[in-house]
């Protein structure tokens, strides 16, 4: 424990059922890899440039779910139990056995972190992410989806794919599933992802499109993921360094670049499990479309007559001031940036939503914040034209 104690690049790391142990930063050397080597050089695509616009995705998916509602022929299909789904987080699918439910998600996106055991513990917290956001605590099964770039050495292969494989699986044991498959292939890019899957009955998942007028909005991770992480690959991008470094120092970049890693590769399930205890009426993650994209997609699937107000901002240290210096490119303030594994946004009681974040802090040691409230309206979501940022703080 003593170098840990000296070394704050040394990170304790909860592995499976292994507990906790040192883990030093990815070092390419260390692996006989030339020291230039960057696992995000093998993708051209980064932010929001990776998805299909959100206007154009709803318009191809609005087929899918008329196709399921007006065919009415599927025996294990009753109208009384519409599938849940098409456009949400999760599809819940009622099976032919009496009062279970399928629910079931898939994503993947390319390296976004040089640590290739860092990489792949966030795209399993992503992919179990949007499982978390539908109230469900436990995933029965994951398949990993991976393809290996055409680009790689067979040296780099040899080195980085077994360490991304193996952050996928231990984030996978720290969610108490397993990998037990999947699906490989050789591309151009590198990418990573999986499939998360579970059976369950209708109480264990919450259907998120209850909110009512005076609810709050509570956000369970901060902002600011895809700025850090862009702003961390420019310290090797002398033009782009020039662009931001009046306003962050490279030890600021670092600190944020970390703080981003540590919150992407967090699972959310204990924000999940807390959903059920403080009555939750909904929820969604908030990943590639950003926060005001995924409020809108939330809020625009409301039962009631809605709308959502947000009012603060909490976002990574310094990250802030980053993106006001590239001018439009991130739109973090206006809740645009592309954020990758983020926190859930919920729905809350306003009676309970403190003592929710309170709870939270109490069992992650992390923050949740109330961000915004839930209004009358015509269910729409905006972010009010100056909103309060709330700094939080990089971990040393």
């Amino acid at each position: 424990m003593g170098d840990y104690q000296q070394d704050p690049m040394v990170h304790l790391e909860l592995t499976g059922n292994t507990g906790l142990v040192l883990r030093r930063p990815f070092d390419p050397t260390a692996h006989d890899l030339d020291a230039s080597f960057r696992l995000t050089r093998f993708a051209d695509l980064k932010g929001r440039c990776c998805k299909v616009p959100k206007e154009v995705l709803e318009k191809l998916v609005s087929s899918l779910q008329q196709d399921y509602m007006q065919d009415p022929d599927q025996p294990f299909m009753p109208m009384t139990s519409p599938r849940i789904g098409i456009g949400l987080d999760c599809s819940v699918i009622p099976l032919r056995h009496g009062g279970l439910c399928m629910v079931q998600t898939t994503d993947f996106f390319y390296p976004i972190v040089d640590d290739p055991y860092m990489m792949g513990k966030i795209a399993c917290a992503n992919v179990l992410s949007d499982l978390y956001a539908m109230g469900v605590t436990e995933c029965d099964n994951m398949l990993m989806l991976l393809a290996v770039s055409t680009k790689m050495i067979e040296k780099e292969r040899d080195v980085v794919i077994p360490l991304i494989m193996r952050g996928f699986k231990d984030s996978a044991l720290e969610a108490g599933t397993s990998v037990t498959g999947g699906h490989s292939v050789v591309n151009p890019w590198c990418t990573i992802g999986g499939v998360a899957t579970t059976i369950c009955q209708q109480n264990e998942f919450i259907v998120p499109d209850n909110a009512v007028v005076g609810d709050v909005l509570v956000l369970t991770k901060a902002l600011g993921t895809q700025v850090a992480v862009n702003a961390h690959q420019w310290l090797d991008q002398s033009e782009r360094w020039n662009r931001i470094k009046l306003v962050v120092s490279e030890e600021d970049v670092r600190k944020a670049y970390h703080r981003a890693m540590d919150s992407m590769s967090r699972l959310n399930r204990v924000a999940a499990r807390l959903m059920h205890k403080y009555n939750a009426h909904g929820a969604t993650d908030v990943t590639g479309f950003g926060l005001l994209g995924h409020a809108q997609t939330l809020a625009s699937h409301q039962k009631n007559e809605v709308s959502f107000v947000i009012h603060n901002l909490p976002v990574i240290a310094k990250m802030a001031a980053v993106a006001k210096a590239c001018g439009n490119m991130f739109q973090l303030l206006q809740g645009h940036s592309a954020e990758t594994s983020g926190g859930l946004l919920i729905c809350l009681p306003r009676e309970q939503a403190a003592a929710y974040c309170k709870d939270i802090e109490k069992q992650e040691g992390c923050q949740a914040w109330i961000i915004g409230i839930v209004e009358k309206g015509s269910r729409t979501a905006r972010i009010i034209d100056k909103p309060r940022v709330i700094e939080v703080p990089a971990k040393d």
